[in-house]
């Protein structure tokens, strides 16, 4: 029973495999060099050799033919002249002789005329009681002369005439063959129409035996043109290939990787160039991670040295700018910028130690079960006071996600706070909407603003480190220029994604999306990127949510 079931097996996916012929070709063909040079090779070999051997066949042939042909003609010249040569010196009183005469010529015809098949007619029917009786030898073949060919024989008695027949031989079998027509003269009686055919099948058994040979001579040829082309382009393409892949290993960051060189030809040449390149690129990407490493260690260094003078520095502001009421006007202007500024160079401080920690990938999150959208309410509350003072009314819209996500809820409000912010610096005092959506797979938060926008330039760069896209505008809230690089950390940390979306005229979209599931692949966003032309909705419909009340509401039946 298991024998039928797997010949069934193999029947069934045969076909299917005669299917994928033509895509694994197609693939060869495009990443195999070495396949399609010899295909090419070949396909190419052979037409030539295909137009040489026809060519070849072609003039063979006719050569073959027109040799044939003279040679028949003046075997049947010589036989003529012969039979001619023998009436004429003929004496013919009565008609016995003349009779005699024309066996004697028949016999003179076959044995001068390399044919055993001749006919002679006379050309003037009317009766003669002298007049030879016609004849003819070798079967009935002259019932294949052509009545054109026996006008012409008639006409010109100077001239010889032939055309091309098919005679039948002793098998019966159709050959190729050729009648020669001209006429003799039989004193006293007048002309007769003298026919000699030829048989050429020797000439096309020689024909067909060149033929023959040409083709499989062809075909050798293009075999071992096949066997030298691949021998060829494998000496030429495996160092290709070997320099491929340890190009790919290369840069997929295995450094040591190097070509293995015999020779001193052009390609030993080339792979000793590889394996100086490579050594040149090992030692400057090593030099360069030991300065990255220098450059992390002191960052990191640095920011940790700061803080001890720098917390004694802010609790001296802090005092001063307690007392600052009790200071003449230009001392408490100064303790207020002092303060300001260390408030500032604080943030920053706090910023680059988070830089160099992303640099060394020591970053650790602390996920917890957290509500997205009760988090965006949170956020927005502490920074309702900035959104007042810049005249923009934060509304937040939460169709969903409401239920816990198990996320680092620290690192992601840092994330929101982020987002807010540059909404409500760059928001020109316009409404701001922050927009809370999930589904089975993933939680998304989008902060819309209707400010200015930016320039699809600035968006390739709006993550970059230390980058504004108004390095002239005055800043309202003293950012570092490093929050949206912490911010895309915080997400990729999570597994998720942070996308910008901007139009001059008609402000920004920023979406954060973050999985449900750790181990997950990074799943669409629940929330578009583009938000289309809803100017009018948010400014008209869209109202403020608690999301208190809308949770308890909605978080048995929404994610």
């Amino acid at each position: 029973m298991a024998a039928p079931a797997v010949r069934r097996t193999w029947f069934a996916h045969t076909p299917r495999a005669w299917r994928t012929w033509p895509e694994t070709l197609a693939g060869l063909w495009s990443r195999s060099l070495r396949f399609r040079t010899l295909v090419l090779t070949i396909a190419l070999s052979t037409l030539a050799i295909l137009v040489a051997c026809v060519w070849m066949a072609l003039a063979i042939q006719n050569d073959l033919f027109q040799s044939r042909r003279d040679q028949v003609l003046g075997d049947a010249r010589r036989a003529t002249i012969s039979a001619q040569d023998r009436l004429d010196a003929a004496v013919q009183s009565d008609s016995v002789q003349v009779r005699n005469v024309m066996v004697s010529v028949r016999d003179t015809l076959v044995r001068q005329s390399a044919s055993e098949r001749v006919a002679v007619f006379r050309v003037d029917q009317t009766p003669s009681a002298t007049a030879p009786q016609d004849f003819t030898l070798g079967g009935e073949w002259d019932a294949e002369i052509t009545d054109a060919l026996r006008a012409r024989v008639q006409s010109n008695a100077d001239v010889q005439w032939w055309q091309s027949i098919a005679l039948t031989d002793d098998a019966g079998r159709s050959v190729p063959g050729m009648v020669v027509g001209q006429q003799l003269e039989v004193e006293g009686v007048g002309p007769y129409e003298l026919y000699i055919a030829y048989d050429l099948s020797a000439a096309g058994q020689t024909l067909a035996f060149v033929q023959g040979t040409l083709w499989i001579v062809g075909f050798a040829l293009i075999a071992i043109i096949a066997g030298i082309s691949w021998f060829v382009l494998r000496s030429v393409t495996v160092p290709i290939g070997d320099a491929a892949r340890t190009s790919a290993e290369l840069a997929a960051g295995r450094l040591d990787m190097r070509l293995d060189v015999h020779g001193e030809d052009e390609i030993a040449t080339l792979g000793r160039s590889f394996n100086a390149m490579a050594d040149s690129i090992q030692a400057q990407i090593k030099e360069l991670a030991d300065l990255s490493l220098v450059q992390q260690r002191f960052v990191s260094d640095v920011s940790h040295e700061l803080r001890t003078p720098l917390t004694t520095i802010r609790l001296a502001a802090d005092v001063l700018n307690d007392h600052r009421e009790g200071f003449d006007p230009v001392s408490a202007r100064a303790a207020e910028l002092l303060h300001a500024q260390v408030q500032r160079f604080e943030v920053l401080l706090g910023d680059l130690l988070e830089i160099s920690r992303y640099d060394a990938g020591s970053v650790q999150l602390e996920r917890e079960p957290t509500s997205l959208a009760a988090l965006a309410e949170d956020v927005i509350a502490s920074m309702q006071q900035l959104a007042d003072t810049h005249g923009s009314d934060v509304r937040l819209v939460a169709p969903g996600g409401y239920s816990p996500v198990d996320m680092d809820p620290r690192r992601v409000r840092r994330i929101v706070r982020n987002l807010l912010g540059n909404a409500i610096e760059h928001g020109e005092g316009r409404p701001i909407v922050v927009t809370v959506d999930s589904d089975q797979d993933a939680v998304a938060l989008g902060v819309r603003d209707y400010g200015l926008g930016m320039s699809a330039e600035d968006q390739e760069r709006v993550f970059d480190r230390f980058w504004r896209a108004d390095p002239s505008r005055k800043r309202t809230i003293g950012g570092t220029g490093l929050g949206l690089s912490i911010a895309l950390g915080d997400a990729r940390l999570h597994g998720g994604s942070l996308a910008v979306w901007s139009s001059p005229g008609r402000g920004t979209n920023m979406v954060l999306t973050l999985p449900r599931r750790e181990s997950a692949e990074e799943a669409a966003s629940p929330l578009p990127l583009d938000p289309g032309d809803d100017v009018l909705d948010v400014l008209g419909v869209t109202q403020p949510l608690d999301i208190r009340a809308a949770g308890a509401g909605h978080g048995e039946d929404r994610r």
